[in-house]
């Protein structure tokens, strides 16, 4: 095993990347390294093929998977390696996200894909639940998970007036 990224982030499209580029920074906030790839799984099948069958050789860990329209992508990653997988839905100008959530969300059982809101938000959430999985292993990541919700808990203000 290399010391490779312990996330890897992949997208259908560089499109997809203003929305992917949440989970990254979640995880940049959090400690945890992440690497980002453009895989298509209609238009790029080999290097889809290649990046799953390899992902937990290289060293990752967890696999955030966006993916809008059909939204193919987390589905087929999940069903070629055993690494957890959650897929981000992104928002698509046909019906602004629905039909990816759909499609990620209807997976056979058996093939688990653990999916998330649509767009932004989702995405951040992806992140977060990437460190929480592989904060289950690492004591220093779930005290930084604790801060983190700590910190967010106290950026809430109890009154309306600044």
């Amino acid at each position: 095993m290399t010391d490779a990224a312990q996330v890897a982030i992949v997208m259908g499209s560089r499109s997809d990347w203003p929305t992917m580029k949440r989970a990254a920074e979640t995880l940049d906030r959090l400690g945890v390294t992440w690497a980002a790839k453009v895989v298509s799984a209609h238009r790029t099948p080999d290097r889809l093929w290649d990046f799953a069958r390899n992902a937990a050789g290289v060293g990752h860990r967890v696999i955030i998977a966006g993916a809008g329209g059909a939204a193919h992508l987390p589905g087929m990653v999940a069903a070629m390696t055993d690494l957890p997988v959650i897929g981000v839905p992104v928002q698509s100008k046909a019906l602004s996200g629905l039909d990816s959530l759909l499609s990620i969300v209807q997976m056979p059982g058996g093939v688990p894909v653990a999916t998330v809101a649509i767009g932004e938000a989702g995405a951040v959430n992806a992140g977060i639940l990437a460190a929480q999985i592989l904060a289950l292993g690492d004591p220093v990541l779930a005290g930084r998970l604790r801060a983190f919700r700590e910190a967010q808990t106290e950026a809430v203000h109890e009154t309306v007036e600044d």
